[in-house]
C-alpha cells in the first residue's frame, strides 16, 4: 500500500503544469464560492439584525385588536402582570412598554400620516437602535417643549430641521380630535427608509396626559438574551397571558425568517454547482493522464500489479490533488471572510437600493464554522466521484495492447 501511495504522489507532480492548473482551479472555486456565500449570508443577517434593532425586536405583545387599526383603546391586557413576568424571566434581556397613536403630522410645507410612538428614553437606548441612529441633534436631551425624534426621510418630506415645530393630530380615547405641538430635537437615519418615513418618537410621559390610567400600554417589545430564545419565550407568555397577542420576529416578518432558513439550501446548491463543474475538469484531466500513461500502466500490470491496485492508485492521485488544494482554498476564503467581516465592504454606490431592503451600505461577510466542515466533506466526496471515470478507464486497459501501443 505504501508503494502505491508513493507512486501516486510522484505521478501527481510528473506533469507539474497540469497539476497546478487543477489545484489552482479548485482553490479559486472554493475561495470564490465560500466568499460569495459569506456575502449573501452577511447581507441576510444584516437585514434581519437591522429589522430586529429598528422595528421588529425579538417578541412583541399587543392587544389582539390593536394591530389592525391602532385603536387607542386596545391596550395590552394585564400589562402590570406581564411586566412582572418579563422581569423575572431568565430568557429576557430587556423590555420596554410603549404608547402608540395613529396621527397626522403637519407643517407649513405639508402633512403626512405617521405613527406616534411614546417611549421610555432610557429603556429604548438598550432595546432599539434609534439613539445610535441619530445623525443630527440629540436623543431626548431636552426635557422641555415636548421633544421628538424623527426620521430623516420624514424630515425631508415635511422640510423639517432641528428646533422646528410640527403638529400631530389624532383621535383620543373619547373620539375627540386632539392636536399636540412638538419640537424636533433629533433626526435619525436607519437602514430602513420606510420606517424612517413613518415613525415619530416622543416621550411616553408626554402622551400619558391623554389617559386617566398612566400605566396604559399599547405595545410591549422584548429583547431576549439569544435570538433563538424568542420562540420559547413566546410560548411561555402565551400560556400565561392567552388574551394578548404575542408574536416573535419571524411571525411578524415571515419573509425574513424564510430567507434565513433557506440559506443552508442556497449554500448547498451553489457550492454543489461549483464543485460539480470542477469535478468534470478533474475527471477530464485525470482521464488524459491515464491515456498518456497507457504504456506505463500496461507494463505495471504485466509485471504483476493487479487491476485493483491500479484503480486505487488513480483514485489516490485524485485525492492527493484535492488534499493539496482543499486546505489552501478554505484558508484563503477564511482569511478574506474574516478580514471583510471586520472592516466591511463599501457598497455605498448602491446604498439607496440597499436601504429599500433595510440594509446598510457597509457589508460585513460572515460564515459559520459548520459551513467550512460541510464544504470539506462535499469537496472530498466530489473528488472521489470524479476519480471513478479515469480509474475505470485504467481497469479496462489490456496490458499487452497497452505495451505495444507506443
Amino acid at each position: 500500500m505504501g508503494v502505491i501511495i508513493k507512486i501516486a504522489w510522484r505521478n501527481v507532480w510528473r506533469n507539474k503544469l497540469r497539476s497546478l492548473i487543477v489545484i489552482t482551479s479548485i482553490i479559486l472555486g472554493l475561495w470564490s464560492g465560500l466568499f460569495m456565500i459569506a456575502m449573501s449570508n452577511g447581507l441576510n443577517e444584516q437585514r434581519v439584525q437591522s429589522a430586529i434593532d429598528t422595528y421588529l425586536y425579538h417578541v412583541q405583545i399587543h392587544n389582539p385588536s390593536f394591530e389592525y387599526n391602532l385603536d387607542i383603546n386596545s391596550v395590552v391586557i394585564d400589562s402590570e402582570k406581564v411586566f412582572n413576568e418579563l422581569e423575572n424571566n431568565s430568557l429576557v434581556k430587556e423590555f420596554s412598554d410603549r404608547i402608540i397613536l395613529s396621527a397626522m403630522a403637519s407643517t407649513a410645507h405639508g402633512n403626512q400620516g405617521i405613527k406616534l410612538v411614546g417611549v421610555d428614553p432610557e429603556k429604548e437606548k438598550i432595546i432599539s437602535n434609534i439613539n445610535r441612529s441619530v445623525i443630527k441633534g440629540n436623543y431626548f436631551f431636552n426635557s422641555k417643549s415636548k421633544p421628538v425624534i424623527i426620521g430623516k426621510k420624514l424630515a425631508d418630506n415635511l422640510k423639517l430641521d432641528l428646533k422646528r415645530k410640527l403638529s400631530a393630530t389624532f383621535v383620543d380615547k373619547n373620539g375627540d380630535i386632539q392636536r399636540f405641538r412638538f419640537k424636533v430635537e433629533g433626526i435619525f437615519k436607519t437602514p430602513n427608509s420606510i420606517h424612517d418615513g413613518g415613525n415619530i418618537y416622543v416621550k411616553k410621559e408626554d402622551l400619558q396626559e391623554l389617559f386617566t390610567d398612566k400605566s396604559i400600554t399599547h405595545e410591549i417589545i422584548v429583547l431576549c438574551n439569544k435570538i433563538d430564545d424568542s420562540s420559547i419565550l413566546k410560548e411561555n407568555l402565551q400560556n400565561i397571558f392567552p388574551t394578548n397577542k404575542i408574536e416573535t420576529w419571524k411571525e411578524i416578518a415571515p419573509e425574513l425568517g424564510s430567507v434565513q432558513d433557506l440559506m443552508i439550501w442556497f449554500f448547498l446548491i451553489f457550492m454543489s454547482i461549483i464543485l460539480i463543474a470542477l469535478s468534470f475538469g478533474i475527471a477530464n484531466i485525470m482521464l488524459m493522464a491515464v491515456l498518456e500513461r497507457k504504456r506505463e500502466l500496461g507494463m505495471l500490470m504485466s509485471v504483476g500489479l493487479n487491476r485493483s491496485k491500479v484503480f486505487l492508485m488513480i483514485v489516490i492521485e485524485t485525492i492527493f490533488i484535492s488534499f493539496v488544494s482543499l486546505p489552501i482554498g478554505i484558508i484563503l476564503a477564511y482569511l478574506m471572510i474574516s478580514y471583510y467581516g471586520q472592516v466591511g465592504i463599501d457598497l455605498s454606490i448602491v446604498s439607496e437600493g440597499l436601504e429599500a431592503f433595510g440594509m446598510k451600505s457597509i457589508l460585513y461577510t460572515k460564515l459559520q464554522g459548520d459551513y467550512y466542515i460541510l464544504i470539506t466533506i462535499l469537496t472530498v466526496f466530489v473528488t472521489l466521484i470524479s476519480s471513478l471515470l479515469p480509474a475505470r478507464r485504467a481497469l479496462k486497459l489490456d496490458p499487452a495492447e497497452a505495451v505495444r501501443s507506443l
